[in-house]
């Protein structure tokens, strides 16, 4: 009987990994490939940044120089504002890209 069960579950995650890497035609659905980019400005200056990626080597690349003191994120020195949100850049990550249309393109301020 366990045999029959071990089977069965087997069968039903390789129909589920099946399903997921089909590819849909679909406009509102992205396809699993595809890289999603947050777009980040300072001034005129805008670059494309991977969502999670470190924070600070987003900020180094824009020209933006927090100030690290403890580089744990425990005193806020390196505090700066993405997107009117304020955020450690010592331990913060890139935000995902955001969903209204003039913000991804336009990108998200940093201050």
């Amino acid at each position: 009987m366990s045999r029959i069960f071990t089977i069965l579950c087997l069968f039903v995650v390789a129909l589920a990994t099946a399903s997921a890497f089909t590819v849909s035609n679909s406009n509102s659905v992205r396809a699993p490939t595809e890289l999603q980019m947050t777009v980040l400005a300072r001034g005129a200056k805008k670059m494309n940044f991977k969502p999670g990626s470190p924070l600070k080597n987003a900020c180094a690349k824009l020209g933006v120089k927090p100030k690290y003191s403890c580089k744990k994120g425990d005193c806020g020195s390196c505090t700066v504002s993405v997107g009117g949100s304020r955020m450690k850049a010592c331990v913060g990550k890139v935000p995902p890209e955001p969903r209204l249309k003039s913000l991804q393109e336009k990108g998200l301020e940093i201050k």
